[in-house]
């Protein structure tokens, strides 16, 4: 018997292509490079500054503070609210495991609920799992679709809880007229190179209107140094690093543009793949920027083969639910306490959609997935 080949593909498409392809982008990120490289300013100064005030600006916030990546923006958002030994923190169980971790990191402990539809945080569920010890709520606006705020901070006003966005994938993201970040107590981001808004390294942000948070997040970024001798309080060292607040910088005012582009790859996906695979949706009221585009079948690994030998990379986001990874033991779930999710790391595939992707290889790709479901038909 003869043992049949794929056909030579037509066109490859990587999954994500980092590369700074634009001359002009790259002139200008050049050009941020060698004035810090000029100043030697390289421990925080002008450029994080300036990229603070710039970010709090585009998302509504008062504050803006830049940390090391998104992880710590999350613990040390949390451990300047008073969370730790004792807490509780709920948060999604579908989300990546830093939205978990970060919590075991600030000393409290993470309790995860299902999701809805939407790949966001059940609300119904969030307000069953609130008890006496309940500190505070992460929704995930997981690939760039913002949570349902509107029940969330519901529920947090009523058992008098904090809510920390965590919006490493959704920087842009809106509901109705307001961004992401802006909506509960603070916001963390990720600049993180695979993000909406990517560095060229790790990066974090919080945002917030809350003075005293701020004023903590400035020392707790650095030690708890008030000064080079004088320590408050005991703290890591997580600040955003001056080049890559300048190349931020040069990057921010392409967001809205790069997130139109996510945007017009998701709308033709939609369009061309809703009777084959389920396909990812925006929420009514919201502004989804698409980090990922995710689609869904009971036919995933099978179709991810097939894209592969046709020279498409794609994804999985995420295979292992949190409370499935060996680290989660201790919290006590098993398989079967999250359907909605497990049905979910079971199904989805992350497809190309980036801004960097041509609308021919998005061609490329919904034909050949169209194609993988002719042949099984």
């Amino acid at each position: 018997m003869t043992r049949q080949t794929a056909p030579t593909p037509a066109l490859t498409v990587p999954f994500i292509d980092l590369a700074v392809h634009d001359p002009a982008l790259k002139a200008k990120l050049l050009e941020a490079a060698d004035r810090v490289l000029s100043h030697g300013q390289f421990i925080l100064g002008p450029e994080v500054k300036k990229f603070e005030e710039d970010f709090a600006a585009y998302t509504g916030t008062t504050y803006a503070v830049g940390i090391g990546n998104g992880t710590d923006s999350l613990t040390l958002t949390m451990k300047g609210l008073g969370i730790g030994p004792g807490d509780e923190v709920i948060t999604a169980a579908n989300s990546f495991l830093a939205s978990a971790s970060s919590v075991i990191f600030a000393g409290a402990r993470p309790v995860l609920v299902d999701m809805l539809d939407d790949c966001t945080i059940d609300p119904v569920r969030v307000e069953a799992a609130v008890t006496p010890h309940t500190k505070a709520i992460i929704p995930v606006h997981l690939m760039g679709q913002p949570a349902d705020m509107d029940a969330i901070l519901a529920i947090a006003e009523k058992h008098g809880l904090y809510v920390i966005e965590d919006a490493a994938q959704a920087a842009g993201a809106k509901i109705g007229d307001r961004r992401v970040g802006s909506l509960g107590t603070a916001g963390s981001f990720s600049f993180h190179p695979l993000k909406t808004l990517n560095a060229c390294g790790d990066a974090g942000m919080v945002t917030t209107n809350d003075r005293k948070l701020y004023e903590y997040l400035l020392l707790a970024r650095t030690h708890g140094l008030k000064d080079r001798d004088d320590c408050v309080f005991w703290s890591p060292n997580s600040r955003l690093d001056a080049l890559q607040a300048a190349f931020l910088g040069v990057k921010l005012p392409y967001l809205d543009q790069w997130n139109a582009a996510r945007r017009a790859h998701a709308a033709f996906y939609q369009t061309c793949l809703a009777d084959v695979v389920e396909v990812a949706r925006e929420t009514p009221g919201t502004f989804n920027v698409f980090y990922m585009f995710v689609i869904q079948t009971d036919r995933r690994d099978d179709l991810q083969r097939f894209l592969r030998e046709r020279g498409i990379e794609s994804a999985v986001h995420y295979p292992t639910p949190i409370h499935l990874k060996r680290a989660a033991k201790d919290l006590g779930y098993k398989r079967g306490d999250f359907p909605v999710t497990e049905r979910w790391s079971d199904r989805i595939l992350s497809i190309p959609a980036t801004q960097w992707h041509s609308k021919d290889q998005c061609a490329y790709v919904a034909d050949t997935v169209r194609e993988f479901f002719s042949k099984e038909s």
